[in-house]
């Protein structure tokens, strides 16, 4: 090589050494990036885990399901002796809605939240509507009188239960009173006995005998349908008033009035069950929205509010039987018949000659503030997915079982699981949030109001809602309500429970479930029954104005299911739970280990816990049972029942799919996971029909809800079944149009379960594929 040459080239060499340098600069950063692509492939695709699946910063707990240790941390931090003091100090003085007292509670519980380590605490007003008697006149207090020929008050009813026991001696308990009865001033010559009030008692009146209830007063015993219903239908058929009390039939069943209140729980004579006529759905003048300052508000005397337009009033046992003893007419059926010592009859003019029966009632209604309180628990990995647990904290009057019971032990829960985020010991994935609702006795206002403020921030982030109305009412068995989607869940936080009655043990009734299941076994399975959610308590909005997978837990007593003979009158105290209920409160534990434990499995699990197995069961289970029923009777009107049919067995189908798929998911994908948990979240919803059921456009689930006639008892396809039992009083017009209606919600039933199968398919093959043949 020759010198003169390199001199020569020396500038084009010096651009060549240039490119070189900057093709390995770029080659070697090529390297990098495809090795950064290929260790990111190959993470992802691994079973193990590390950390930073995706970026820096991004812990491996994305995928990770929460320490199942903290489930027994939890369980074991709950003391009985703290939901002990909690009940007392919430029962020290009667807290009705709207009043001072329920207010100060409110603050209470807002500073415990803040002090015992929650994120953020939040109080939320809304002014409603409230009803409240004349307390500070007696001439104008609510009573019922009998009246003779020339005048004169013969019997009056009394205007205050009477005071049995020292705890229960204080200022500001609300006489016996029916919320937003009409006030008026009736007297009548006819009083009639209607057994419960039911529909069917008034079928049976008109079929079997000549008795007429139009222009009479009416006397229903308590149970079975909603008090409001009862009102609904008094006033349908033409009473002019009604009157309520409680039978020793239910409240004392063992026949025995010496042993009641307060030495036992059964209801004395003078226990009064206090409780609201109106809707149970929120406040009645701002019907469908919240009850906010810049709200419009329907008049009270509107269809929309749709108030009571008769007199109601309660009674205890004791002036029931004085009542009941004036009835005239013939001896009623065996089933109408009561505990009290007496010859039931039907009624009408009374026995007495001349003598009236006079209802005088001063119930007034005022717009009033109410407060919910709420706790939160940031979640660690989904702060924007919810599980939420609610209690509502106004009481009739101490309310020490309704529902301060279950205020306890939600307090209770609030506070471990509070001190364990505080101490940096834990933190669930999802959020938590603990809610305390106002003026539930007054129709669920709280909630109601609430779940309209957030209805979207709710459909798109809640995953369920516990409820908690009544934590105790016996020791005897778990009885929870809900809706499918929550029953795995619940059968697996009882599992894990302790029975609080040790002494079971050695029969094996070793867990709450075993108890539950020794009580209540489900017919045809080997799991305990699950009995269907209505709309009696605050889980209601969340279920028909969202669709909220919900449950609500309970413990109860050994006689009557459900049953709380003290319920709403002033005689439920601390007393009764603390000395002749629940002893140590144990059973208070368990109700709180089962709902933390639940709370617990929905926000920390990696999955959402929910079997959809539960819901498709259940679906074909009750489309065999309205074909036993109605099946029938819909073919001879020219209704495709197999549709029905086809859709349940359809979406059955499209569960197991999803169930395949969900079971073979890449554990290491968060967005494959939060897919599949996406669709179990929203499944629920896919049952909610906007317009709402026939007649009712607050009831928006076309599967779960409770009857029209009855807002206690939860009932499968309620749109249909409603329309079906109006049929047998209709005139031929009037079935003409329910036919209309019937053949109408039929479709929407149908579509509505075609397209809820569809939320489950693969996301993007949802739509099948129609090529017609041309």
């Amino acid at each position: 090589m020759e010198y003169s040459t390199l001199e020569g080239s020396s500038g084009a060499h010096k651009k060549n050494l240039i490119k070189w340098k900057d093709a390995c600069i770029t080659g070697l950063v090529g390297l990098l990036i495809g090795l950064a692509i290929g260790l990111f492939i190959g993470n992802f695709d691994k079973k193990e885990l590390g950390d930073g699946v995706f970026l820096p910063g991004i812990s491996n707990k994305i995928i990770q399901d929460g320490d199942p240790a903290v489930s027994d941390i939890i369980m074991d931090a709950i003391k009985s002796e703290n939901i002990r003091e909690y009940l007392r100090d919430l029962t020290q003085l009667p807290h009705l809605a709207g009043t001072e007292a329920n207010y100060r509670l409110a603050m209470e519980l807002h500073d415990f939240w803040r002090q015992e380590g929650l994120d953020e605490v939040y109080v939320t007003p809304y002014d409603v509507l409230l009803s409240y008697p004349n307390v500070t006149d007696d001439d104008m207090m609510n009573r019922i009188e009998l009246i003779n020929a020339t005048g004169g008050v013969v019997y009056q009813s009394p205007l205050r239960e009477a005071i049995l026991h020292p705890s229960e001696n204080k200022s500001g308990v609300v006489p016996p009173f029916n919320a937003y009865s009409a006030p008026g001033d009736i007297t009548a010559e006819r009083l009639v006995y209607v057994n419960y009030g039911r529909l069917e008692d008034y079928r049976w009146l008109r079929n079997n005998t000549s008795v007429n209830v139009t222009g009479a007063i009416v006397i229903a015993r308590y149970g079975q349908p909603f008090r409001g219903d009862k009102v609904k239908l008094a006033t349908r058929y033409g009473a002019i008033g009604i009157i309520l009390y409680s039978d020793p039939a239910e409240d004392v069943p063992n026949g025995s009035t010496s042993k009641v209140y307060p030495d036992d729980w059964w209801l004395p004579p003078s226990g009064v069950q206090r409780g609201t006529v109106g809707k149970m759905s929120g406040d009645p003048l701002t019907r469908g929205y919240p009850a906010t300052e810049t709200a419009y508000r329907y008049q009270q005397d509107s269809s929309e509010a749709d108030l009571p337009t008769i007199p109601v009033h309660p009674v205890g046992y004791g002036t029931a039987e004085i009542l009941l003893r004036e009835l005239s007419g013939e001896e009623v059926p065996p089933q109408w018949k009561g505990g009290l010592n007496i010859t039931y009859r039907l009624g009408g003019v009374l026995q007495t000659d001349g003598w009236t029966i006079r209802m005088f009632i001063s119930t007034q209604s005022y717009m009033r503030r109410i407060h919910n309180v709420f706790g939160v628990i940031r979640g660690a990995i989904e702060p924007d997915r919810y599980v939420l647990i609610g209690n509502h904290r106004d009481a009739w009057v101490f309310g020490a079982i309704d529902p301060s019971s279950a205020t306890a032990v939600m307090k209770e829960a609030s506070r471990v699981m509070g001190n364990l985020v505080k101490q940096g010991r834990w933190r669930p994935r999802r959020s938590i949030i603990f809610c305390s609702w106002d003026a539930e006795e007054y129709g669920l206002f709280g909630s109601y109001e609430w779940v309209e403020q957030y209805v979207k921030n709710l459909a798109a982030r809640s995953l369920a809602y516990i409820n908690i109305d009544v934590a105790v009412t016996g020791n005897a068995t778990f009885e929870p309500i809900g809706t499918p989607l929550m029953h795995t869940i619940t059968y697996d936080a009882t599992k894990k429970v302790v029975n609080p009655d040790s002494s079971e043990s050695g029969e094996g009734i070793v867990t709450v479930y075993d108890k539950w299941l020794k009580r209540f076994p489900a017919p045809g399975t080997s799991r305990p029954l699950f009995r269907m959610a209505a709309s009696q308590s605050d889980h209601a909005p969340f279920i028909q104005l969202v669709g909220i997978p919900s449950v609500m837990l309970a413990f109860t007593g050994d006689s009557i299911p459900g049953a709380n003979p003290l319920y709403h009158t002033r005689y439920d105290t601390f007393h009764i739970l603390d000395e002749i209920i629940d002893r140590g409160f144990k059973t208070h534990r368990a109700v709180c280990q089962v709902t933390a434990e639940m709370a617990r499995n929905l926000a920390d699990s990696l999955t959402v816990p929910f079997n959809v197995s539960d819901l498709s069961e259940q679906l074909q289970m009750r489309v065999t049972i309205l074909d036993m029923e109605y099946g029938q009777l819909l073919r001879t009107h020219g209704i495709h029942f197999e549709w029905l049919q086809e859709a349940a067995e359809n979406f059955s189908s499209e569960v197991i799919k999803f169930q395949t798929r969900a079971d073979n998911i890449n554990m290491n994908d968060p967005f494959a996971i939060r897919r599949i948990n996406d669709q179990l979240i929203l499944l629920e919803r896919a049952f909610i029909d906007p317009a709402g059921l026939p007649g009712r456009p607050l009831a928006r689930h076309v599967l779960f809800s409770h009857l029209d006639v009855n807002s206690y008892v939860g009932t499968t396809f309620p749109g249909l079944v409603d329309s079906l039992l109006k049929l047998a009083d209709a005139s031929e017009d009037e079935t003409k149009a329910l036919w209309e209606v019937i053949k109408q919600h039929f479709s929407v039933l149908v579509f509505t379960i075609q397209s809820a199968q569809t939320t489950l398919r693969e996301v993007t093959t949802f739509m099948p594929d129609f090529q017609e043949t041309v």
